[in-house]
């Protein structure tokens, strides 16, 4: 959530900011009720001092015999006054508290213009002698999945509904096998493992900017005020949720196992086919609480973070920044992170890193005290997937074959299948 502070004295340079992002996007009405509650306040201040001095002339008068009825009429109408003044105040900070929820981050003054993800700079490639790999009439990967015995969309539709789908055999090994090296990749490199709950509360979902502009997105539990986890950024990063850390506890960096549930309701049509785009996924999480002077430098630590995992598979992949108009709703800065897909001959996103600076730690009320000052200040939240395993799973399929119906397995992962190389089908299927 932006600061009421910063948009009361420069709302021109947040409006100039976040027409960066959209140019519907304003602040104006903000302000001008920010400005009649102003007033408002002024005016109960006014009248409270003014009551106070009255009620001290009617009990001096009744203290002295005399008739205060007048007074008391007057002080009557003030509290009436007060009263409704109150009121307003209630209505005008619950709208000025809606509009806020709903106002993106404000991208950070070196994030590239644009509006959409054909503007967003390749800042970096790595891996490309591995585009030659895979054979010459190389499979998408549902296909050499379903062929190899591992993967069945049928059955995840039968069980569940559309974008459902069920790994079998050494599919879900294979899909273990990435869970868990991501999670010793990313422990050895300092992250603490945290495993939190999968279903959580409205509170946490608004901390991090789920909530409540993406309600739709999220699924929801009937009879509890609870939601499925979109993705582990949420319960991890809300741990810290109302607290005030001591500035020695920073930079925290955890990392986290969940499942993921999205609606995907604004992606009617888009990779119906296949692990890209499903309603269920499995992903690691990178949560970092930093303290403000570093959190620009930590972001780039991130980032290099979650190459590591593609670096170790040896999967080609490109980073790129999102420009301004293609931001995440929360983040400030974002580079994302595309796996070369050899059969389908594109690259598909598969973690994006963002710098989300206080705005979540404002929405969350997780604050630091300064060694220095000793007072409480916001930190600043950044996370990056490490990575989205479905999509990891399909990259290798793809990046992987060997044959019209095998695929090698990445070296790294050999020792999840006692050393085994590749999968073939009659060792697939179930």
């Amino acid at each position: 959530m932006l600061d009421i502070k910063i948009i009361r004295s420069d709302s021109d340079s947040v409006n100039a900011a976040l027409k960066r992002r959209n140019p519907d996007l304003s602040v104006d009405e903000i302000i001008a009720l920010d400005e009649t509650r102003r007033k408002l306040l002024q005016e109960e201040e006014d009248l409270r001092s003014q009551r106070n001095a009255l009620s001290k002339q009617v009990g001096e008068l009744k203290r002295t015999g005399q008739n205060a009825d007048e007074l008391q009429n007057k002080t009557r109408e003030i509290g009436d006054r007060i009263k409704a003044i109150e009121s307003e105040k209630d209505v005008l900070e619950q709208r000025q508290n809606e509009l806020l929820h709903y106002i993106p981050n404000m991208p950070l003054p070196m994030v590239p213009d644009g509006q959409s993800d054909a503007d967003n700079p390749v800042i970096k490639t790595w891996g490309d002698e591995y585009k030659s790999r895979p054979v010459a009439d190389a499979k998408d990967h549902w296909e050499i999945g379903a062929n190899l015995g591992i993967l069945d969309f049928e059955r995840g539709v039968k069980v569940a509904q559309s974008r459902f789908s069920v790994l079998l055999g050494k599919g879900a090994k294979l899909e273990r096998a990435l869970i868990n090296y991501m999670l010793e990749l990313h422990t050895q490199r300092g992250y603490q493992e945290v495993l939190p709950p999968f279903l959580i509360n409205a509170q946490a979902m608004f901390g991090t900017g789920q909530l409540p502009k993406f309600e739709n997105d999220m699924f929801r539990c009937q009879d509890d005020p609870l939601f499925l986890t979109p993705t582990a950024e949420v319960p991890v990063t809300n741990l810290y949720g109302n607290e005030i850390l001591d500035e020695s506890q920073l930079p925290m960096y955890m990392t986290a196992y969940t499942p993921c549930f999205r609606r995907e309701a604004g992606s009617a049509g888009k990779d119906t086919r296949g692990l890209i785009r499903q309603h269920q996924f499995n992903k690691v999480e990178l949560v970092k609480l930093v303290h403000p002077d570093t959190s620009h430098e930590e972001h780039l630590k991130l980032l290099e973070d979650a190459e590591m995992v593609l670096q170790g598979l040896k999967l080609p992949y490109r980073v790129v920044e999102l420009c301004a108009g293609d931001l995440g709703f929360s983040a400030a800065r974002c580079y994302d992170i595309e796996v070369w897909m050899a059969a389908q001959g594109v690259y598909r996103e598969i973690s994006s890193c963002s710098n989300f600076m206080d705005f979540q730690a404002r929405r969350a009320n997780i604050k630091f005290r300064s060694q220095e000052t000793g007072r409480p200040t916001f930190v600043h939240t950044l996370n990056g997937s490490g990575l989205a395993v479905g999509r990891t799973l399909a990259a290798i399929l793809e990046n992987y074959q060997t044959g019209p119906n095998s695929v090698a397995l990445p070296e790294v992962l050999q020792p999840y299948f006692n050393n085994q190389t590749e999968l073939i089908p009659h060792e697939c299927t179930v």
